[in-house]
């Protein structure tokens, strides 16, 4: 023989055959992986052709197969590989067809993996799956199996906080606060966790010399952004801020003297004093305005009841412009009450329900304005005359404020 025989063909092909189907450098088959995708559709599409109305169970084969997949996604090259090949459509898919508790919780299960690493975060939550995302989360019937993927994957709360704080997409913005909103109301225990987790670093952190993102200031700088864009995606960021102050751990992370507290308040001061109800505006717009009145409002009472009252926030020059706004709320209130009487009364008992809904979200701001508005009374006796004159002349509290103000003997 004058040269060296050749390898065996088949030998030689299958290995370069494994280099190409591997991902990245990974060991896993993207043909087996593909397989396994088209029968998780073949598997929804069977069950939703039957004719049964009721749970189905997973073939125990099946579960396996698709069980490796889930394990598979804790790799960084897998969770890419999958979002670059809109895995996460078949996943959402599935999960919003699927009448199989397992299947829907290895589903669920994929999908929270995938999202674990920031940059396939960030990829999921770049498009209209993140809609999808809170329609799953929304379900009662499922929505247990996503919180619990949720509390499992820590850095869920560092990859959202990311988004908030850095991106400028308004729609995208507007999408992952009404996921944080629908999150925290339905978990206290999980908003508890996100609160605190800010102030104790993980160890990547600690080992990367990094603070992990604060869920506080992430929400603030997300409603900055939007304040001029979107007033709805606003008023989701300030009803989630608002349910921050329902817990104990998130009036604690706003009382610290020059955080986030203290910017909160400026911002909302701002909200208030420029954007809403304004002296030229007509009664009406209280109407328009009420819900974004109610959140803001009840934040800065809480900001203004916890922090100390020697901080800027609490000076009378401060305070005063916050007072002319709520002041104006009221008067609005009056008014709008006044050219409401002389309209007729909506027919049908669907619209009475609306207007009746309407007024209990309305009385809401009004109460919250009238204690609000008295607490701060309380406090500025230095600009004691000056109310009493605007009291008096223009009339413009409630009854129900002024046996406060008397007991204050600021009237």
């Amino acid at each position: 023989m004058d040269r060296n025989p050749s390898p065996p063909p088949d030998r030689e092909g299958e290995q370069d055959g494994e280099k190409v189907d591997a991902i990245g450098d990974t060991v896993y088959s993207k043909h087996w992986l593909f397989s396994t995708l088209t029968r998780l559709i073949q598997i929804v599409s069977e069950q939703n052709t039957g004719d049964s109305d009721g749970q189905m169970q997973l073939p125990e084969e099946d579960e396996d197969e698709l069980c490796k997949i889930w394990d598979m996604a804790m790799d960084k090259d897998v969770a890419g590989f999958l979002q670059e090949f809109k895995a996460a459509d078949i996943l959402l898919g599935v999960i919003a067809k699927s009448r199989c508790p397992r299947l829907t919780e290895i589903c669920v299960g994929i999908l929270g993996n995938i999202a674990c690493f920031p940059d396939t975060c960030l990829t999921l939550s770049q498009n209209n799956d993140l809609g999808l995302l809170l329609t799953c989360v929304s379900q009662s019937d499922v929505s247990s199996l996503w919180l619990e993927r949720v509390r499992q994957q820590t850095s869920v709360c560092s990859s959202l906080c990311f988004i908030m704080c850095s991106s400028t997409n308004m729609d995208l913005l507007v999408k992952v606060g009404e996921l944080v909103d629908k999150l925290f109301d339905l978990d206290e225990e999980l908003m508890k966790t996100w609160v605190t987790a800010g102030s104790q670093p993980s160890d990547e952190d600690k080992e990367e010399g990094e603070r992990r993102l604060d869920v506080a200031s992430s929400l603030l700088e997300a409603a900055k952004q939007l304040r001029s864009e979107s007033p709805e995606g606003l008023e989701v960021y300030l009803h989630a801020l608002q349910l921050l102050t329902t817990i104990h751990h998130g009036i604690q992370t706003l009382a610290v003297a020059g955080g986030t507290g203290q910017a909160l308040w400026t911002f909302l001061c701002e909200v208030v004093c420029e954007d809403l109800c304004q002296p030229d505006d007509p009664p009406l717009v209280l109407q328009e305005q009420k819900s974004l009145l109610v959140h803001a409002l009840a934040v800065l009472s809480v900001l203004y009841a916890c922090q100390d009252q020697e901080a800027e926030h609490s000076k009378a020059d401060t305070l005063l412009p916050l007072v002319g706004s709520m002041l104006r709320v009221l008067q609005y209130h009056r008014e709008y009450q006044v050219s409401s009487g002389h309209k007729e009364k909506k027919d049908g008992q669907e619209k009475e329900e609306e207007e009746e809904k309407v007024d209990e979200q309305l009385q809401a701001l009004i109460q919250t304005t009238a204690e609000f508005l008295s607490d701060i009374i309380t406090d500025l006796t230095k600009v004691t005359l000056l109310l009493e004159l605007s009291i008096k002349k223009q009339s413009l509290f409630p009854t129900m404020l002024l046996p406060s103000l008397n007991q204050n003997k600021l009237i």
